[in-house]
């Protein structure tokens, strides 16, 4: 079977970034609810392990019972993304979502059944591309972030 195609690392780095500039310059018109078929692109603000200081960055997710849940990837990368050690040091974060609301939320790992149960919700929705087969080049499981 065919590796799936990934962009090189440099590039997926690059849109993101270039995400986070087209979004302060349209005062936050790219971020997006969730509908079916397609993430939701929100900005989360955590607080920096070691500098304290805040970190944002743009992220697809999904919906859940009133709670928002990411994938902590990190372009596929087998290394997890700076924003999730944050949440695991300081679990305590913000979100800003469509329409200029703005929420705190409590950052806590899907486990067990719950984690399963999402990783599935997940393939229903285009932003992610082919889950399973990029979650297997991490060579490591790759987290379900819980908001809350």
């Amino acid at each position: 079977m065919a590796r799936p195609f990934l962009p090189p690392r440099w590039f997926v780095r690059g849109a993101w970034k270039t995400h986070k500039l087209v979004l302060r310059a349209t005062n936050d018109r790219g971020l997006r609810p969730p509908v079916p078929g397609r993430c939701g692109i929100m900005r989360l603000t955590t607080t920096g392990r070691r500098s304290g200081e805040p970190r944002a960055v743009v992220l697809c997710y999904i919906e859940d019972d009133g709670r928002l849940v990411t994938l902590a990837m990190n372009g596929w990368d087998p290394a997890d993304p700076a924003w999730w050690k944050n949440l695991q040091a300081r679990p305590a974060a913000t979100v800003d979502l469509a329409g200029g609301a703005s929420r705190p939320v409590t950052a806590a790992r899907a486990t067990g059944a719950e984690r399963e149960r999402l990783w599935a919700a997940m393939h229903d929705y285009s932003g992610y591309g082919d889950i399973d087969a990029f979650a297997g080049r991490r060579g490591r499981e790759t987290a379900v972030v819980v908001l809350s």
